[in-house]
């Protein structure tokens, strides 16, 4: 007899409703619950590849050992019993440790409440995550001028008249630190109010073509645009902060002159975008009605990242759109980490390369493949990899696929063998993805709506099998042991997820939450940054020192003559996140969707045709890839999907071996990052593209 489980899809961001029917451990279908308070019925065909994780062939059930080169299955005891000894014995030599936490950790909240103990028990010094790849520039900016790294004001779009979106595709993605799942319809429902979109990216995606209006900007000069924006703002007169007067600090009154030696000729001359459109977006965002600017991946991961977040906030705050309904507003989430979770930190760290940012205690990834190669006692020596797959996310993959090469000991919690576990002498891996619980623990202080929902494992847990949470704490707990230390008690994630949102304004209780399979809505988000603020004085500190030096540092490379090269960017589609779908055969069907998207007059240009094959090569590498021209790109520049590249020797992933593609981060360059917060460089990479024979397999 089949049985409808309601369900969290834990996949991306968006967290969307599911049902999903099955018959005892067979799924028969998964579909969009059309009464889930967030994303009402909405599904995206992520949420159906579920049941190709659960029941992949590919998927390992045991601790797995390398040895001889070859994989031998072991049984939990000897997998902790022996990592265990190994990890006390290179403590015992004084041996750095180092972490790794890959973007799946983040959507299972059973690791978050278990891994201090494990970073303890491993006597960790340098902790790396994929933040700094992509998205730590927000939590910068959101500590310097909020109080807290992750306090985050995310568009309103159920009430929004004006959106612009700069750099961010959530009609793929559902949206990234900004959790909007069925974000098509709610685009339909601002047009059917009239509102409008407008979307700036230097490809015309899927998010571009629903909007009112879309501009080409030359990758990496978003800086030039905001500025160009906020500058109009200010030159207009257009600037109202009456309803934030009480909350701004004095260093609001630095940012106007600041702007002041800016020639708007020249900020458009640099971006690619016309004086006359900055100065319309910067009247219809200041316009009366409520509107908002978002900016994401596009222009987080460039030279100028957090100096583009913290004019992406002072944008919304000019135009009197921070914290007003339909602007952008701080959510009030069920089970609120603003409260509850301390509220981080920013300060200066010692590497390899001297010294770097570090935020959130994290060392920035562009660092990760030399700390590992340096030859003195300070190298990296141990490595555990939670959930990551950094050989195809992180820049110079190549790099680091010799680096991991050189660990005395590396464990990675993973459920297949990628690019990057294959360099591990254990792998352990978790349960399938159903044998779980869910709370979107990070996601909804993201949200746009507040709302609590939580989802039980549909299925036991297998006989010998184990979840993440249970793998990380008695990992923990044999480490500890073995090096003499105090063995805590495992405190099931439940009942840290009921305490937490007990201790939330909320104040509701897990059963309660649980008894609510569609979800709990507690309404709209409304205006409160007063009450969230964490600074200490309660104000939003406008204008950080750093940020304004940063902007005279941009200030004095412009006019300077830019190399005349392609430019390459990445790209997401609605069927890929990241690394970890590409086994699903759902995802994977269809044509090749690793393809070097090229505008018409550089392919001609080049001898180039759709269907044929280039050479791209960067600084640091070159790959072969298929071409696909496209007037979806600008001229000036080309885009490869990130999230490819498992060709590798040794992965053992059968489906996406069938279509491995190329790995965009075997071209980005690990010494190229925003001097800031230390994120790497993942757009406007430099490269040259040429015409290669396509690969004959002999007969």
């Amino acid at each position: 007899m089949s049985m409808i489980h309601a369900r969290t899809c834990h996949i991306c961001e968006a967290n969307c409703g599911l049902l999903i029917e099955v018959e005892g451990r067979e799924i028969r279908s998964i579909k969009g619950n059309p009464d889930h308070v967030l994303s009402r019925g909405h599904i995206c065909p992520k949420g159906t590849a579920i049941a190709d994780l659960q029941d992949d062939p590919d998927r390992l059930h045991k601790p797995v050992k390398k040895v001889d080169g070859e994989w031998q299955e072991i049984g939990w005891e000897q997998a902790f019993s022996e990592i265990a000894a190994k990890v006390t014995a290179l403590k015992g030599e004084g041996a750095k440790p180092a972490m790794y936490m890959g973007n799946p950790s983040a959507h299972d909240y059973g690791i978050t409440t278990q891994i201090a103990q494990l970073r303890r028990a491993i006597g960790l010094k340098n902790l790396y995550s994929a933040s700094t790849l992509d998205q730590i520039p927000h939590h910068l900016v959101q500590y310097h001028m909020y109080g807290h790294v992750s306090l985050a004001a995310v568009p309103d779009i159920d009430r929004c008249q004006y959106l612009v979106i700069i750099g961010g595709n959530p009609a793929a993605s559902n949206g990234s630190i900004w959790t909007v799942p069925d974000f098509k319809k709610r685009v339909k429902e601002m047009h059917a109010r009239d509102g409008k979109l407008v979307v700036v990216d230097p490809r015309r995606t899927e998010t571009a073509k629903l909007a009112d209006a879309h501009h080409f900007v030359k990758p990496g000069t978003d800086t030039a645009l905001l500025i160009g924006i906020l500058k109009s703002i200010f030159d207009a007169g257009l600037s109202d902060t009456s309803r934030l007067e009480a909350l701004l600090d004095d260093s609001w009154s630095t940012i106007e002159p600041a702007l002041a030696g800016f020639d708007m000729a020249q900020l458009a001359a640099h971006c690619g975008i016309a004086v006359a459109t900055m100065q319309d977006i910067a009247a219809a965002l200041a316009a009366d009605q409520p509107a908002a600017i978002y900016g994401r991946l596009g222009v987080s991961v460039c030279e100028y990242g957090t100096l583009n977040q913290w004019l992406v906030q002072v944008i919304n705050i000019a135009a009197g759109n921070l914290d007003r309904e339909g602007g952008t507003m701080v959510p009030e989430p069920a089970l609120d980490t603003i409260n509850l979770v301390s509220r981080g930190s920013v300060r200066t760290a010692d590497t390899v390369r001297g010294p770097m940012p570090s935020v959130m205690s994290e060392l920035p990834m562009v660092t990760f493949a030399d700390e590992i190669l340096r030859e003195d006692s300070e190298r990296i020596r141990s490595l555990f990899v939670v959930s990551g797959n950094p050989v195809l996310s992180a820049p110079d993959g190549a790099k680091l696929d010799r680096a991991l090469e050189q660990l005395d000991l590396m464990v990675s919690f993973d459920m297949y063998i990628t690019a990057t576990s294959r360099h591990a002498d254990y792998i352990l891996p978790p349960c399938g993805p159903l044998e779980k619980d869910h709370y979107p623990f990070f996601f909804g202080p993201l949200a746009i709506r507040n709302y609590a929902s939580y989802s039980p494992a549909i299925f036991e847990v297998q006989e010998g099998e184990k979840t993440d949470w249970e793998i990380v704490a008695e990992l923990a707990r044999a480490i500890l042991a073995q090096d003499g230390q105090d063995v805590p008690n495992i405190r099931e994630p439940r009942d840290v997820l009921d305490e937490m949102l007990r201790n939330s304004p909320a104040g509701l209780t897990l059963a309660e939450v649980e008894a609510a399979p569609n979800g709990i809505d507690l309404g709209p988000m409304r205006p409160c940054m007063a009450g969230r603020l964490r600074t200490e004085d309660k104000k939003i500190h406008c204008a950080h020192p750093d940020f304004l030096a940063e902007l005279e540092r941009f200030a004095a490379s412009l006019g300077k003559e830019q190399p005349d090269t392609l430019r390459l960017i990445g790209r997401r589609h609605v069927r890929q996140n990241n690394s970890w779908l590409h086994n699903s055969k759902r995802l994977l069907k269809g044509p090749d969707r690793c393809t070097l998207m090229i505008h018409p007059d550089d392919a001609a240009a080049r001898g180039l045709f759709d269907g044929g094959m280039a050479r791209v090569t960067s600084r640091v590498n070159s790959v072969e890839i298929l071409v696909e021209v496209t007037d979806e790109v600008m001229p000036g520049v080309v885009s490869i999907p990130h999230g490819f590249g498992h060709g590798r020797p040794g992965v053992h992933l059968s489906v996406a071996r069938e279509k491995p593609g190329v790995s965009l981060n075997d071209l980005t360059d690990p010494d190229s990052f925003d001097p800031l917060s230390g994120n790497a460089i993942l757009n406007a990479t430099p490269v040259t593209v040429e015409k290669t024979e396509a690969l004959v397999a002999a007969e």
